[in-house]
């Protein structure tokens, strides 16, 4: 959690969740990510699949554990190595992908810099970000913009259903295409700022 930032009850929650990985010991901890990283092999998922949350857990603890490090599994079948935390590469999609690139599930750094994601594919994600940028920062617009806008509740709900119509064709049109390069995928299904949440993506 970024320093300064109020722990809500949802950051507690996870935390509750993420005692039963704290747990494993070492090899445990290592033998369940891989099994687990070969069970997501393959495919595009959602940022809020339960299996998606739970190896989020468990990665992050192997992470702060540097598991990967003291190689106590092989890498799974299928990956690479991340170069930010020599962990499986596993990149996560957000919002921000055309601009800051992708990150890793490890360590929440960058893992793949916009300028290394395969040619065709980064274009197409770039307009992207740029087709969904001005449309989040609806939510984001300040009192005097708000006032300046005929309706803002209107305004705000067109983009919440634009944001909506962009998420969707991410996972169906540019997602899968990653799937040629990386093992698997995990994408954002949602945008809290407008208050897009998973079940509003429709694929």
């Amino acid at each position: 959690m970024p320093e300064g930032k109020e722990e809500t009850s949802l950051d507690k929650l996870w935390k509750e969740y993420a005692k039963g990985f704290c747990d494993f010991d070492d090899l445990t901890l290592a033998r369940w990510c891989s099994q687990t990283l070969g069970q997501l092999r393959g495919r595009a998922w959602r940022l809020s699949h339960p299996l998606v949350g739970a190896y989020r857990l468990a990665a992050q603890q192997a992470h702060d554990r540097q598991i990967w490090l003291q190689r106590l599994v092989n890498l799974p079948a299928g990956y690479v190595e991340a170069p930010c935390c020599r962990a499986p590469l596993l990149p996560l999609l957000t919002r921000d992908v055309g601009t800051a690139g992708m990150i890793c599930m490890h360590c929440n750094e960058t893992a793949v810099p916009v300028d290394q994601i395969p040619g065709e594919i980064r274009d197409s994600l770039v307009d992207w970000t740029k087709a969904y940028g001005p449309i989040h920062e609806v939510a984001h617009w300040d009192d005097e913009r708000r006032r300046q806008s005929v309706d803002y509740d209107a305004a705000f709900e067109d983009a919440a259903q634009k944001v909506e119509d962009l998420l969707a064709d991410l996972a169906a049109e540019h997602v899968p295409r990653l799937l040629e390069h990386y093992a698997a995928v995990v994408w954002e299904d949602q945008d809290e700022c407008l208050e897009v949440r998973p079940e509003d993506i429709q694929l």
